[in-house]
């Protein structure tokens, strides 16, 4: 098999490598609940694009932004911060808008398969490379020209092309089926949720006396009241490694995953910690997003780390994702950049009896042990990928 050479440039239409829209043109209030969906770089997860907390915007402002329109086969890119993060547009994204922050890319398919070029741009190798090159040392930033010379190594033919990424669209594909059932589960447990202690439709709520506006036993109570909250602090650069040295280190949502954080940059300085099955809460833009730990870690200033008082652990994360179910957004509506500890400890919740609470915890305990049983698949699936993958493009495993 042959391979060429080529620059990302070159195997891209006129025009194919485009900035999305600079905040000039897509403000702030522009946002609404409903519409077609805008991607950022948060959204940018483990190569898919998650819709769990995605911006929207109206038919009025698509037209306006139209030539920012995504199509399948598309890459996009994150433009700054954890700007080797890149994913790609499925039918199912089809006419989406490229959001601030991001990068699209739109390859020639008479030169390229635009799998497999996903597949390409995710090779360790041009990560690096990526990375290396962007500009900026606090906040790293992309631009066209620097990804239009990103250096490729391609097949000459596009059924070569075509046969590796099938291989690897085979691991992406379990991957997939394993996020749609954590998806699953986890509305399954937040309608239960919200059935109980929103919709007060909870099991004896019928012989239950209402007094103040509250069924009989529950109370409003402060986060402090309800949970352990660790603030994060970070230790220096310098302390920093990807060799596993030391605990894993957590800045804030970039090393989050679809419900567990990807355990990526290590520290030997220990700082703040989060104790292993901790619920991360994100306490920086964007303020409110959650996810979990399986392991102890070391909490950067961006995250905090929640514990329930009496260990009920899926009983506070269903509870704080139906509070914070639109990032940003604290108490009133108000929007926060960020949060400080006497703002979160404050946050008020309307709160069952204990038993109630705990016969909740206990139905959906099993769920979240499902959850995390499908997370293991994903991690086993993606790393079986990620060991084949630079091997196949470097022409060592042939197809």
């Amino acid at each position: 098999m042959k391979w060429n050479a080529v620059k990302l440039g070159d195997i891209c239409i006129d025009g194919g490598i485009q900035t999305g829209p600079f905040g000039s043109q897509l403000h702030q209030s522009d946002y609404s609940d409903e519409g077609t969906p805008v991607v950022m770089p948060v959204d940018l997860i483990d190569g898919g694009i998650s819709t769990e907390r995605i911006a929207r915007v109206n038919d009025d402002h698509v037209q306006r932004l139209s030539r920012h329109m995504l199509e399948p086969g598309d890459v996009v890119y994150a433009r700054r911060g954890d700007v080797g993060r890149c994913s790609r547009v499925t039918q199912s994204e089809a006419g989406w808008l490229c959001g601030t922050g991001c990068l699209r890319l739109r390859a020639d398919s008479n030169l390229v398969d635009k799998t497999f070029l996903y597949y390409a741009l995710s090779n360790p190798v041009v990560v690096g490379w990526v990375r290396n090159h962007a500009i900026g040392a606090t906040m790293p930033n992309l631009n066209t020209t620097i990804l239009g010379d990103v250096p490729l190594c391609i097949p000459d033919s596009l059924g070569a092309q075509r046969s590796i990424a099938s291989i690897l669209m085979a691991y992406d594909n379990l991957i997939e089926n394993n996020r749609r059932q954590i998806s699953l589960l986890e509305e399954t447990a937040q309608r239960l949720y919200r059935e109980w202690f929103v919709d007060l439709r909870f099991p004896g709520h019928e012989n239950t006396e209402i007094s103040e506006g509250l069924p009989s036993g529950w109370a409003e109570k402060s986060l402090a009241e309800i949970a352990d909250v660790v603030m994060g602090q970070s230790p220096k650069s310098e302390y920093y490694n990807d060799a596993g040295e030391g605990l894993p280190f957590h800045q804030g949502v970039s090393s989050y995953g679809l419900r567990f954080v990807r355990d990526e940059t290590y520290t030997t300085s220990v700082t703040r910690i989060g104790k292993a099955g901790s619920i991360l809460f994100s306490v920086r833009a964007p303020v409110g997003r959650l996810n979990y730990t399986k392991n102890e870690i070391v909490l950067g200033r961006g995250l905090a780390a929640m514990n329930h008082r009496q260990g009920l652990q899926s009983y506070l994360y269903y509870m704080l994702k139906e509070r914070f179910f639109k990032e940003d957004m604290i108490g009133n509506g108000s929007i926060f950049a960020s949060i400080s500890k006497g703002d979160l400890l404050a946050q008020k919740f309307v709160v069952p009896d204990s038993d109630l609470a705990e016969r909740f915890d206990l139905l959906c305990r099993p769920i979240d042990k499902q959850i995390a049983r499908c997370d293991d698949a994903i991690k086993a699936a993606t790393e079986a990928r990620d060991r084949l993958l630079p091997k196949l493009m470097s022409g060592e495993v042939e197809v």
